[in-house]
């Protein structure tokens, strides 16, 4: 099987302090990416599943930066990931007022 019709899958690290731009910290195909979302998902790390997006970071090297031809699309994951995390949260909140007495 091609590694285009492999599962795929990249994770990112940003550091608003010291880093310009996110840092791919691991990318792989197969097992390897399914090693990737397991534990960022058993982490509680968000995962955001774009076959595309994930083929353009598996071609950077580990340990790089995004270069800014990436910008744009990680700019849209990152909205994406925070949009979601944010119906969630509403969510939860939601189901936590639930069958309380609110004066």
């Amino acid at each position: 099987m091609s590694k285009s019709n492999r599962k795929k899958a990249a994770a990112l690290k940003y550091d608003f302090s010291g880093d310009s731009a996110p840092v791919v910290i691991a990318s792989g195909y197969g097992a390897v990416a399914d090693r990737i979302i397991d534990l960022a998902e058993t982490q509680g790390i968000p995962v955001y599943r774009d076959d595309s997006a994930a083929s353009l970071l598996c071609m950077l090297d580990v340990g790089s930066s995004i270069p800014p031809e990436l910008y744009q699309v990680i700019a849209t994951v990152y909205q994406r990931i925070l949009s979601t995390a944010a119906k969630q949260e509403l969510a939860s909140q939601q189901r936590a007022g639930r069958g309380t007495d609110h004066e």
